[in-house]
């Protein structure tokens, strides 16, 4: 078992700021979760990740759950095999898209359809989750926030 790396307070909420206090991968926004959200590793120590600010990103509790160690998933559309979505150097409105709802995350590029399906991202309690933030008027977010 690889022992988890401490990371620093200031590198936590440094990356929390670059963040924007979001999900990087549902956009899931930090204020409207009852816990804390994780500094991800987005290549898994596992997989020979580094805790290096580079590596490292935040993550709400059912992204970080879902994606585990994986770095691959399948695009459902092609049927490839796809490298997930790097929240740090890949843009998220360039690889998904909300529902005209604004509840379902949709893949738009392999990436993007490969991470919908590997990270569960529209599991039954996000799709629940997000009606009521919709309703609320605090989701989905806007490319500028």
């Amino acid at each position: 078992m690889i022992k988890r790396p401490y990371i620093a307070k200031a590198l936590t909420q440094r990356i929390q700021r670059q963040a924007n206090n979001r999900c990087g991968y549902c956009l899931a926004s930090q204020r409207f979760y009852s816990c804390r959200f994780s500094i991800e590793h987005i290549i898994p120590l596992s997989r020979g990740g580094t805790s290096d600010e580079k590596n490292l990103w935040l993550s709400c509790p059912a992204c970080n759950l879902y994606k585990g160690a994986k770095t691959h998933g399948h695009d459902l559309v092609t049927g490839n095999i796809a490298r997930l979505f790097n929240p740090r150097t890949q843009i998220w409105w360039e690889n998904f898209e909300y529902s005209k709802e604004g509840t379902t995350i949709m893949g738009t590029t392999p990436i993007g359809r490969a991470t919908v399906t590997a990270l569960k991202l529209n599991n039954d309690l996000a799709i629940a989750a997000r009606r009521l933030w919709v309703a609320a008027q605090k989701f989905p977010p806007s490319q500028n926030s």
